[in-house]
């Protein structure tokens, strides 16, 4: 069953020009240029209940705008989006009962109360029943480690700390389906592992729909089977996970830091990427080049004191599909 229907999805954003000085503000006042950006241009996409999509894109790609729509936040130009049987701009308060969000950016906390505060306010928002709402707060506290913190002002938080609590009274009401936007923000890797079990056994449990945007590539690796890539405010790839890193994730980077000088280095499917007497960033080709054996190569040939893999930034990989 779709739980998410998005047909012919569009949405622009108009900004007035404008340069700087007192003479360019009155200029812009009286004969304002304009510009219009098309934020998103013929979206469609369905999604099942019990899925985890990843939305992933570079910076001013679409994401956020599509997710604000899809929260209820935002109205669309033209196109329809029917989620949980409703549409998110037209029947709002009724449909956010139904939804959970979390936007690293935007806290929903009260910034001079502790978190336990603001959930006992998501209590009686969203008409918790006492006892199922003790039971689940601290369910979700125990489980993100949440205790102690859920007790200090909200401002006192580091951001790791304000992002367990948020995702916390994003999911105190058991909302069907959740909106994440950088979940993972500012967390340990610990915390970060935490996390996705969280979100997997929460899932599996209970089919929450999750749609997850974000940047890391860790957390759609761990999380998301299906992935949605938007650029230019257009859908360019909407599929398996898998067969989009088959096919685009096959280059890994490679920092490593050298305890003594090294003046050159090469190597079966390595590229340069930067170079200091003590550093370097190779760009490695896994298909000519297993990781292993170029690690097995450092370490036999070379005096390393730290070796870092990680895959190519997003922007990367969205630009070799878009190329295609």
């Amino acid at each position: 069953m779709n739980i998410i229907d998005v047909k012919n999805l569009r949405k622009t954003f108009t900004t007035v020009k404008r340069g700087q000085g007192l003479k360019e503000a009155i200029k812009s006042f009286l004969r304002p240029e304009t510009t219009t950006k098309e934020a998103l241009n013929n979206v469609n996409f369905t999604i099942k209940e019990g899925e985890i999509v990843g939305l992933i894109g570079p910076n001013g790609a679409g994401k956020s705008t599509c997710l604000k729509i899809l929260c209820g936040l935002l109205w669309p130009d033209s196109g329809e989006a029917t989620i949980l049987g409703m549409q998110p701009w037209k029947n709002r308060v009724k449909y956010v009962q139904h939804i959970g969000a979390v936007f690293g950016q935007k806290t929903t906390l009260f910034w001079d109360l502790p978190p336990l505060d603001s959930f006992h306010l998501s209590k009686d928002l969203y008409a918790i029943p006492a006892a199922e709402f003790e039971e689940r707060k601290q369910i979700l506290i125990k489980l993100l480690e949440a205790e102690d913190i859920a007790k200090q002002p909200t401002r006192e938080l580091s951001l790791g700390e304000r992002m367990r609590c948020e995702v916390i009274q994003a999911l105190l009401h058991n909302p069907k389906l959740v909106f994440l936007d950088e979940p993972t923000i500012g967390l340990d890797l610990i915390s970060k592992e935490k996390l996705h079990e969280f979100i997997l056994d929460l899932n599996k449990k209970q089919k929450t729909t999750f749609i997850i945007t974000t940047h890391d590539m860790q957390d759609i690796e761990k999380l998301c089977k299906r992935i949605i890539i938007i650029n230019h405010g257009t859908i360019i790839y909407d599929g398996p996970l898998e067969a989009i890193k088959k096919k685009y994730f096959t280059d890994k980077h490679i920092d490593i830091t050298f305890s003594e000088q090294v003046k050159t280095f090469s190597h079966k499917g390595c590229k340069v990427l930067t170079k200091t007497p003590y550093k370097i960033q190779l760009e490695l080709d896994t298909r000519t080049t297993p990781i292993q054996t170029l690690i097995s190569h450092l370490l036999k040939q070379y005096d390393v004191a730290d070796i870092t893999v990680s895959d190519p930034p997003i922007e990367e990989i969205i630009k070799k599909i878009y190329r295609e």
